[in-house]
């Protein structure tokens, strides 16, 4: 199961809103196959699984036993199910890491292996297994995006100066993690503020990974379209409370293209009202990454799952905007890379 689990990682970023899952097939002590969900839309782990069985070891197939990280698919997706595959092989005994959330699933898949009389085990290395599909799990089963925020702050605790000018706090290695992090989520969250005065780009160009979906939070839709994040490199939704053409388009987040405006009620729930419409949108997770008030405002609602705060230990800026004030929170770990900590805090209250 460890390796399965180490099989999903390598699919990390490209499977989405699919889950990471790998699998393995052993014959007695001898691994004969493995394989894992590589491409949003492609062959499922248990099908690669299965293709890379070698000519000579296929007469095992049916004397072996498959472990998968996640419980096989019983319905019709993109791909026909992945219970049916392994009823069809004859494989007689499954080992399932943990159940799938999924309402198609959930349960299905087993019950459908049982039922044809193949032995499943399920919950070998279970919270592994589900921590490796968090950002899945939490969409699912609480109905919402998986909430990542992030921020550089100096070492007094302030994250810009202000007079409003341009402040490059982390070093070069840190803002290459950042990219990495951006590619690892769905979509990527700044404000109004954010976007006028640091006017970013919002992508991955110093990591070899897919740009986020660019989410701008302009309620009065007072920024230029001359602003980087409406060049329709990447598209881009925007959260406003004055134009609507989401969700009512129908359009698949995979397809999305260009600029799009989500309309929402007013300033109450503001963050829970973007939670329900990124839900609807099908995005599963979400970098926030600025302003200040805007990060303070998931804090203070308690809408937030990890928190990564990278501090620089050789820059104090006195007179500055304060950083966000984390509540509710655990330290993880952190790690240094030369002048900056990065420390990582998990959510006590979701």
């Amino acid at each position: 199961m460890q390796r399965c689990i180490q099989l999903a990682k390598l699919a990390g970023g490209d499977v989405s809103p699919n889950p990471m899952v790998g699998s393995v097939l052993v014959y007695k002590t001898q691994i004969i196959g493995e394989g894992y969900h590589q491409q949003y839309g492609g062959p499922h782990a248990e099908v690669a699984c299965l293709a890379s069985v070698k000519n000579e070891h296929l007469h095992l197939i049916s004397q072996s036993v498959l472990y998968v990280s996640l419980e096989p698919c019983a319905h019709w997706g993109k791909t026909p199910p992945c219970a049916d595959l392994i009823i069809e092989k004859k494989i007689p005994n499954v080992i399932v890491g943990c159940r799938d959330p999924f309402a198609e699933v959930n349960g299905k898949g087993i019950e459908k292996l049982k039922a044809a009389g193949v032995n499943v085990e399920v919950g070998i290395l279970e919270n592994e297994c589900i921590e490796l599909n968090k950002r899945f799990f939490t969409f699912h089963n609480k109905k919402r995006p998986y909430v990542v925020l992030k921020w550089a702050q100096s070492l007094d605790n302030k994250i810009s100066k202000t007079d409003d000018t341009r402040l490059l706090i982390s070093n070069e290695h840190s803002n290459r993690i950042v990219h990495k992090w951006r590619s690892e989520e769905a979509a990527i969250v700044v404000g109004t503020n954010t976007a006028l005065l640091d006017d970013p780009q919002l992508g991955t160009r110093l990591w070899p990974g897919k740009n986020p979906i660019r989410i701008v939070v302009d309620m009065n839709l007072r920024l230029s379209s001359s602003l980087q994040v409406f060049d329709g490199a990447i598209p881009t939704i925007v959260f406003n409370k004055h134009q609507h053409s989401l969700p009512t388009e129908k359009i698949e987040i995979k397809n999305l293209t260009g600029v799009h405006y989500y309309q929402l009620s007013g300033d109450a729930d503001l963050i829970h009202q973007m939670l329900d419409g990124l839900y609807e949108l099908d995005i599963q997770s979400i970098l926030v990454e600025g302003g200040a008030q805007l990060l303070q405002s998931f804090i203070n609602e308690g809408w937030w799952d990890e928190a990564r705060v990278i501090t620089n230990e050789q820059l104090t800026i006195s007179k500055g905007l304060q950083a966000p004030q984390l509540s509710n929170h655990q330290l993880v770990k952190s790690q240094t890379l030369l002048t900056d900590t990065i420390s990582f805090y998990q959510s006590s209250s979701r």
